[in-house]
């Protein structure tokens, strides 16, 4: 009890100097919810093409059934965990879910990549148009994940420097866990296919 009484008039005299960065961490928490929120909506669109998809890869006669496989596990994985506002508070919840996120986009991807294989597959108008949306999804991620990890790094910034990190202890505004260098890397990293043994090797897994 003494130590945080002791910490309250610390912020307090710090107030009268350069601020408690309060509102800061306001406007800061709420860019981060806005910019999660937009994260899932651009995963959700995602995964809400993935049936479509396979429905039209099913069409395809001899099609690599392990692949289709792989994607309708993945995009079940994906989607079972519950993505909360909450999430972005919890580093194991939210490494969890970036994991099933980038098995996704890597199931996805080698997909693509098999298709490439069966000219009538890519001849149907169906698929192409899925294709097209798709890739505009892609894109669509990589700005919204972009777009969060800056509101994240600045928010992380403001709780750790001082003096904010003093307004940071009082109130319980703790560091937010971010997208990582490394999976940014896997997810850039095209899946590697073998179409003499029917095997596959993907870099893009987490």
């Amino acid at each position: 009890m003494k130590r945080l009484f002791a910490i309250v008039l610390t912020v307090l005299a710090v107030m009268g100097l350069s601020g408690c960065g309060y509102n800061q961490f306001q406007t800061l928490d709420e860019q981060t919810k806005s910019a999660w929120s937009e994260v899932l909506n651009q995963y959700q669109r995602r995964a809400d093409l993935v049936p479509n998809i396979v429905a039209t890869v099913k069409g395809q006669a001899n099609f690599e059934q392990d692949t289709l496989t792989r994607v309708v596990e993945a995009r079940a994985k994906a989607t079972a965990i519950q993505a909360t506002p909450e999430l972005v508070n919890d580093p194991v919840a939210f490494k969890k879910f970036q994991a099933a996120q980038g098995e996704l986009g890597s199931a996805i991807s080698r997909l693509l990549v098999v298709s490439e294989q069966y000219p009538q597959l890519q001849a149907n108008q169906g698929f192409r148009d899925l294709r097209v949306t798709l890739e505009g999804t892609e894109n669509r991620i990589t700005v919204a994940r972009n777009r969060y990890i800056q509101s994240v790094q600045a928010y992380n910034i403001l709780a750790r420097q001082f003096p904010t990190n003093l307004t940071a202890m009082v109130f319980g505004y703790k560091p937010k866990p971010n997208f990582t260098v490394d999976n940014e890397a896997q997810l850039a990293t095209p899946p590697k296919v073998d179409f003499g043994t029917g095997t596959a090797a993907s870099g893009s897994r987490n």
